[in-house]
């Protein structure tokens, strides 16, 4: 799926842009979430809408962002088919696609440089899961009631 969706809080949303256009100077088609400017409002109303479009398979993954990309985070995860992992660096991008098949990459907007986003996407992107060991425990995130 060459779509992805992308969206944040207005504390990321600068980051937010940042990131779309990379992904779209990478070929990608980006469906923006919002928000769509940096006027104060809620991570939910923006996460909510791209965690359901994931979970009812529209889209493959997504990259949100917030301050701390914690809230926006917690958000998605509500989701079972969301696996949204905090990443603050290039080596945990890596780790939550090959150990934790993480689909939504979530970035602290307050704590990283605008060249530390793009390297994070690009590490995100550009990692495959490993599978193998790391397959059974992702078949138990879900809750299964």
């Amino acid at each position: 799926m060459n779509q992805i969706g992308i969206c944040s809080d207005h504390a990321g949303y600068e980051v937010k842009e940042l990131v779309k256009a990379q992904l779209i100077a990478r070929g990608l088609s980006v469906k923006d979430f919002g928000c769509y400017s940096s006027e104060r409002c809620d991570y939910p109303d923006f996460a909510h809408p791209m965690g359901r479009a994931i979970q009812q398979g529209e889209l493959s993954r997504g990259i949100s962002v917030c301050g701390s990309g914690n809230g926006i985070s917690m958000v998605l995860n509500k989701y079972p088919r969301v696996r949204a992992a905090l990443c603050w660096d290039v080596e945990l991008a890596k780790l939550a696609r090959e150990h934790n098949d993480a689909n939504v990459l979530s970035l602290p907007a307050r704590f990283i440089t605008e060249q530390q986003a793009e390297e994070i996407v690009s590490a995100f992107l550009d990692t495959a899961f490993e599978g193998g060991r790391h397959q059974p425990r992702v078949d138990k995130i879900p809750i299964h009631e």
